[in-house]
């Protein structure tokens, strides 16, 4: 939902607003409008949170007759996992309806005096002591183009006072080339500080800062004493302050594998935070790929996060599929500090490593999603999935290495899941993964898969834009399908038959695949980014600063409240009294606030 549509007709405004036009329509209609979209749950002390949009500004509300204002909300639950839920938090009081072992269903209905201001919020919790986990299968949808079955693993870390986590050995690979200056460098400084914070003192940490030339904090490792974090904290600052130069990400990442060459009692892991692309993203990924095969006996896991739409997000995705770690990204400068401190909660809380699956042989074919299984941590669950053909065992016996360094061995119970859509709840992270290796590997192969997916599916891709097709104007306009299906279907209309079907495109929602210019010109992210429709720039600045109390009292609903009960007097006198004010011009700001409602 971060990305950007490049059209005017649809537009992220901001990473949580969609704005799209809505034809003139009389004055009397019902205008409805369905939305649907996918996001992945957080994963935060053991619970899964789920925050959906539900709340209404008033400078949105009608104004008019006074219509009946009711709410409804029906939540539908389904963990997949064998294990009983625990509500933990919900911010609108939900009515239970059902409750089994995996599944729950709530609602939430009333009439109110004013539309909902506060988003939903709703956390639950999987309840069990120790690690668990299960594999669910399920049969392809009826014209998928992919005949294989479909499977899903998952590995839950329980609860955290059983298991202890690894010893640490960390090492920070920051940019800090001139187009970080400002806001995000900043912000990245802060999170690094807070993640050193984090470091018990047995843990040890380095930092390398890099433009055109890398700088190290120290030579070695250095152990995460106070005294340690607070020379780190100075030589930061100093480091940071000159910001200068290029992007070459290849160097410190060689530095970086060196420095965690020897380790074999603790996880090594690497951070590589940015917000450009280089020329050299394929032979890096190669080099890695290199060194973590040929390295001692615990391999590097690498963490990437990419910032802005500079970067190419699909090169810092495979570096952390390659690395068996976690990739995350923000496209937003303020939400560096959240974002990066709960990944990095993530790589620093593994309870399980080096992990393998027992592969059935009489399987005719197998495709994992990711191919590298990454460990298992209190902050984020264990999720694999894929593709198989063949006769799938009743369990599945997955083996790891436990932080006292003894081996772990469990046996997964395997089960038929037809109350789940997979296709709904795993082609976005298989969309990714598949895109990442057709970029690696530059196979045209694997685009055409990852565009048949995205045709099958709905879900947005690189290589498929959205595009609404009106056939008639009589008739209701179909929801928003992918391009290459609507070029399949239909005859384009011909040049000036304005009688025929009319396409609107809603571009393509993809990221791409970062931009070389603008990182060699050191542009900071987000500088030039297209601009969206300026009557929507207005709106949204006038809701989210400080005039916008001002706005909703005055220059929206209350103000029109109330001129509604005026008599005629009043209106003449107000009427003179604003072109007194326009002459002197006086009345520009307020023009300029209001004019989009």
């Amino acid at each position: 939902m971060e990305k950007v549509a490049k059209s005017g007709d649809g537009f992220f405004l901001t990473p949580h607003i969609y704005t799209f036009r809505i034809p003139q329509v009389e004055g009397g209609s019902y205008v409805s409008i369905k939305v649907c979209w996918s996001q992945k749950l957080p994963y935060k002390d053991g619970q899964f949170c789920l925050t959906v949009p539900f709340s209404f500004p008033t400078y949105v509300i009608p104004v008019g007759k006074k219509i009946p204002k009711r709410e409804k909300i029906q939540l539908n639950v389904n963990s997949g996992s064998g294990t009983e839920l625990m509500i933990q938090c919900s911010s609108h009081p939900l009515k239970e309806l059902s409750r089994e072992v995996r599944k729950l269903s709530f609602v939430y209905e009333a009439e109110v005096p004013a539309w909902s201001t506060s988003d939903l919020d709703f956390a639950y919790t999987a309840t069990s002591s120790d690690l668990f986990g299960g594999v669910l299968l399920q049969s392809p949808a009826l014209r998928d183009f992919d005949e294989r079955e479909m499977f899903c693993l998952y590995l839950f870390p329980g609860n955290k006072q059983i298991r202890r986590v690894f010893r640490r050995e960390v090492v920070f690979v920051v940019d800090i080339s001139q187009s970080m200056q400002g806001l995000p460098i900043e912000n990245v400084k802060n999170a690094l500080l807070a993640s050193l914070s984090k470091l018990n003192p047995q843990d040890s940490f380095n930092i390398i800062t890099f433009n055109s030339e890398n700088n190290l904090f120290s030579p070695s490792m250095v152990l995460a004493t106070h005294g340690s974090i607070l020379k780190a904290t100075q030589w930061l600052s100093s480091n940071i302050l000159t910001t200068d130069g290029g992007t070459n990400i290849m160097q410190p990442l060689k530095q970086a594998m060196k420095l965690l060459s020897d380790t074999s009692e603790s996880i090594p892991l690497v951070f590589l935070i940015t917000d450009g692309s280089v020329e050299d993203e394929r032979e890096i990924c190669n080099v890695v790929k290199g060194c973590l095969t040929s390295g001692g006996s615990v391999s590097p896991r690498i963490f990437t996060f990419g910032i802005g739409l500079y970067c190419n997000h699909y090169f810092l995705q495979m570096l952390a599929q390659i690395g068996r770690g976690h990739y995350d990204c923000t496209y937003n400068a303020d939400n560096i500090e959240l974002r990066m401190e709960r990944l990095f909660t993530t790589a620093s809380s593994v309870v399980l490593a080096d992990i393998t699956m027992n592969i059935p042989e009489n399987l005719d074919s197998l495709e994992l999603f990711p191919s590298r299984i990454p460990d298992l941590s209190f902050g984020s669950p264990l999720i694999m999935s894929g593709r198989y053909k063949g006769d799938f065992p009743d369990t599945i016996k997955v083996k790891g290495r436990l932080a006292d360094m003894s081996t772990f061995i469990m046996d997964l119970k395997v089960q038929n899941a037809k109350d789940m859509s997979f296709d709904r709840i795993l082609t976005r992270r298989q969309i990714d993964i598949l895109t990442c290796h057709a970029w690696l590997s530059e196979s045209k192969e694997l685009e055409d898969k990852v565009a048949k997916i995205s045709l099958q599916t709905s879900f947005p891709s690189e290589y498929t834009c959205l595009i609404l097709l009106q056939t008639d104007s009589e008739k209701k306009v179909p929801e928003p399908m992918l391009l290459r299906e609507i070029f399949n279907k239909i005859s384009l209309p011909k040049k000036g038959d304005s009688k025929t079907q009319k396409l609107v495109s809603l571009g393509c929602l993809g990221v791409g695949f970062g931009n070389l210019t603008a990182t060699a010109k050191n542009i900071p992210p987000g500088a030039n980014e297209p601009k969206s429709p300026e009557g929507a720039e207005i709106l949204v600045n006038a809701a989210t600063n400080c005039c916008s109390l001002v706005l909703d009292r005055c220059c929206c609903m209350c103000c029109i409240q109330t001129l509604s009960y005026m008599n005629n007097q009043c209106y003449i006198v107000l009427t003179q009294l604003c072109t007194a004010l326009a002459c002197c011009e006086c009345i520009n700001c307020c023009y300029e606030l209001c004019e989009c409602f």
